[in-house]
């Protein structure tokens, strides 16, 4: 799932619109849905079952279950996965990943599928630190000679003053906070936090007297407000990591030791089951000493059809994990084969898996449908379409699929702008349609030009 990123570079703004950046919920009042909210268009039945697996996740009564979304290709089954997501909240871990991808990677079948399971569980750590923070209105960094090069300088200690709106302070600090600070490029007007403990420092913003006074804004820093209360505070940092984090965190710690020390050796991709189970019982024990928060998140496998006898043993077993996600899978097929054996069954799952699923079914979209999906997509891509050209656009969505009539917006748009004109007309989506083929004309193709082709 991509979300909209916008970030500026030489004043110019840039916009990269994902698949489903425009689905923002489910768009329901209570459990009832409305025919187009949140992003979302049609699919009724499918999205008020929806919001009741939301309701159910809230209430913590999806434990030792999974949702199957089978339908149609092109119907939105990933569309409500992600818009599940965005209804739990935002912090809520969504990984998602694809059927063929455990067969891509040097890791076995079940390291992939645990790595991102774990992915998709989040834990939110909460701490209380003493913390000297606010305003540099001070800064005298001491040096003296290497003790081994005499022609270099070393950092020796500091001296710094900081300021906020109710106090100040004037303190001598040694060399790990000097070179902190040096590495940073820390300056006279800059909000930062010291850790008591450790030393280390953290560089919060530029602050607005400073901005105001000396400093052009940078275009990518926003100034920040000079602190109240204290410089020296007790203060809550909030934390937010998934398992998975915590496993390779934990794994790094101890795979250490000269030889990564001195050549840098990379941390095994492979986690050992004994990391996974001190990370899990470190977990626990925060959660009861309640300075950390599990947050549920969701795994949603796409095309699950295409995971094997294997892999759906290890899901089976999986669920039944107190620290398991919310898995939601989807699949375009009927009965198959389940792969990896001869046995055919629903959607390609076994049977027993099948049994413990809700499982929720996407239809087709009706043409008036396809219509206000191409508006709303048009809408989050910024292009102008005449009415001319979205109906074009719909006769296309019918035809074809809804998704190759999304995939020619963009190829109409940039078509039209070479002709002069911000407003996409029938006639540039008649251009993109000779220039990119549907998968029926690419078969066509393909079958007329066979001898030609490499077998």
């Amino acid at each position: 799932m991509f979300e909209d990123i916008t970030s500026y570079s030489g004043g110019e703004r840039f916009l990269r619109v994902g698949a489903h950046s425009h689905v923002k919920g489910l768009g329901l009042e209570g459990l009832k849905a409305r025919p187009i909210g949140d992003g979302l268009v049609g699919q009724i039945e499918a999205r008020e079952a929806a919001g009741i697996i939301v309701r159910m996740i809230k209430e913590g009564k999806m434990a030792g279950r999974a949702v199957l979304f089978a339908g149609p290709p092109g119907t939105g089954k990933t569309a409500i996965a992600c818009a599940i997501a965005r209804e739990l909240g935002k912090d809520v871990p969504f990984v998602s990943l694809s059927g063929s991808e455990i067969y891509s990677s040097e890791l076995k079948k079940t390291e992939i599928l645990t790595q991102v399971m774990r992915k998709a569980i989040g834990v939110r750590l909460r701490e209380r630190r003493r913390v000297y923070e606010g305003e540099i209105v001070q800064l005298e960094i001491k040096t003296r000679r290497h003790p081994y090069n005499p022609y270099q300088e070393i950092p020796d200690h500091v001296v710094i003053g900081l300021a906020t709106k109710d106090d100040r302070k004037i303190f001598r600090a040694g060399a790990t906070i000097a070179s902190y600070m040096l590495s940073q490029g820390i300056a006279v007007g800059d909000v930062i936090t010291i850790d008591a403990e450790t030393g280390r420092v953290t560089r919060v913003g530029r602050s607005e007297e400073a901005a105001e006074k000396y400093d052009i804004a940078a275009v990518d820093e926003k100034p920040v407000p000079r602190p109240g209360g204290p410089v020296e505070k007790e203060k809550e940092f909030v934390y937010v990591l998934t398992l998975h984090d915590l496993d390779q965190i934990s794994a790094q710690s101890r795979s250490g030791g000269l030889f990564s020390l001195l050549f840098g050796a990379p941390p095994t991709r492979e986690i050992d089951n004994e990391i996974r189970r001190d990370v899990d019982e470190m977990v626990k024990k925060r959660i009861e000493e309640g300075t950390a928060e599990i947050i549920p998140g969701v795994l949603f496998i796409d095309e699950v059809h295409l995971l094997d006898i294997e892999a759906f043993s290890f899901l089976n077993d999986a669920m039944e994990s107190e620290l398991a996600p919310i898995i939601i899978l989807a699949t375009n097929r009927g009965m198959t084969k389940i792969r990896g054996t001869d046995m055919v069954s629903p959607h390609g799952i076994p049977l027993d898996l099948l049994d413990r699923m809700l499982i929720i079914t996407t239809r087709p979209y009706t043409r008036d449908e396809v219509k206000k999906i191409l508006e709303i997509r048009a809408t989050e891509e910024m292009v102008r379409l005449s009415l001319n050209a979205i109906e074009k656009l719909t006769d296309i969505g019918e035809q074809s699929t809804l998704r190759y009539a999304v995939q020619l917006l963009t190829p109409s748009q940039i078509i039209a702008r070479e002709n002069g004109r911000e407003e996409i007309t029938p006639e540039d989506v008649e251009k993109a349609v000779k220039l990119f083929s549907d998968v029926r004309r690419s078969v066509q193709e393909a079958d007329k030009w066979k001898d030609k082709y490499m077998y």
